[in-house]
């Protein structure tokens, strides 16, 4: 006998017991139940007899403040077939268009319409993510083709994964300087050290010129490395995917850089991280501000390390083997 059979037979001895008696009060008392409840089980049984003593769904018959509709419904299933993103990625995609749906929400909705899920790569158990832990300690810079003519500029902050997003229709010296001065104004910290790849935008005299004129540390990864600015490579796959991918590139009157800088905004104020445990970068910069230092710190430090400007050959590479070699040898025994 399940849990509902039982249930059925001990609302048949209370019917029961109440005939007998003919008091529900009494009944009450004996059975150890409300007089409420009794009244209710015998109105029922009055109006459907035994059908009545079982439970009722609780569901409500009408929905009035139902999230989904049919419209959202078919934009979540389109985004899925076209753009094979999973609820996550949807839900950011709809928080961005005005709609706000949570990621389980998404789920439900693919799971009703039996939807396959997106077949991701397995990640290795051993994976650690690094991250510097004060804010503006290093930025990392890169450049990536938009369309013809217009390329975009991303500095990411290795720490809070706040970015600056501009477009320039080329990719040389004086943007990547013009660049660094939008840097600037946007961040809400002082910045420590540039990193870039070994690209002329970034690897050259002018540029550096500028840097020091902050009082910011330059420092290139190795060549043919774009592993070592993961950071700012895969939040540009995600400008494109997310962002770029829904834009009408082919319109010549589009003004590239005002779509740019809404869509840095909420990726920096609304956008959650997974990397950032559901953070975005403004909740993980607040979190933050007692670590961030002052500029005169900065500067004081920059002074001290005697920086000097780097020529774009190996001459380079070799003093940072050089240099990590010292770190690392132990001293002579006398």
């Amino acid at each position: 006998m399940n849990k509902q059979q039982q249930q059925i037979k001990a609302r048949k001895d209370w019917l029961k017991i109440y005939l007998e008696s003919g008091s529900v009060t009494k009944t009450a008392l004996r059975c150890g139940i409300a007089r409420s409840t009794l009244h209710r089980w015998i109105k029922r049984y009055k109006e459907e007899g035994e059908q009545g003593l079982s439970d009722k769904s609780r569901r409500p018959k009408t929905l009035t403040n139902t999230k989904v509709t049919k419209e959202t419904e078919s934009i979540i299933l389109d985004l899925r077939e076209k753009k094979r993103w999973g609820a996550a990625r949807i839900s950011t995609h709809l928080l961005r268009m005005g709609t706000s749906l949570s990621a389980m929400t998404v789920w439900r909705v693919l799971f009703k319409h039996k939807v396959n899920p997106v077949v991701k790569r397995r990640k290795k158990s051993d994976y650690k993510r690094y991250s510097k832990e004060v804010p503006g300690d290093r930025v990392q810079l890169d450049v990536t083709k938009i369309r013809s003519k217009a390329y975009q500029f991303t500095a990411i902050d290795d720490c809070t994964r706040m970015k600056v997003i501009r477009v320039y229709p080329n990719k040389k010296a004086e943007s990547t300087i013009h660049f660094l001065g939008e840097i600037l104004d946007t961040f809400y910290f002082p910045i420590q050290h540039i990193q870039t790849d070994w690209g002329t935008e970034f690897f050259n005299y002018s540029f550096q010129y500028e840097l020091h004129e902050h009082f910011i540390k330059y420092r290139p990864i190795k060549p043919r490395s774009p592993h070592l600015n993961g950071k700012v490579e895969r939040t540009q796959q995600t400008d494109k995917s997310e962002f770029w991918s829904l834009v009408d590139l082919s319109d010549p009157d589009l003004n590239l850089n005002t779509l740019s800088i809404e869509w840095q905004e909420f990726y920096n104020k609304k956008r959650p991280r997974s990397s950032l445990n559901g953070k975005t970068p403004w909740e993980k910069l607040q979190s933050l501000e007692h670590l961030i230092p002052i500029q005169p710190d900065v500067t004081a430090k920059f002074w001290d390390s005697n920086e000097e400007i780097l020529p774009r050959n190996y001459t380079y590479l070799n003093y940072i083997r050089q240099k990590n070699t010292n770190l690392v040898s132990k001293p002579k025994r006398k």
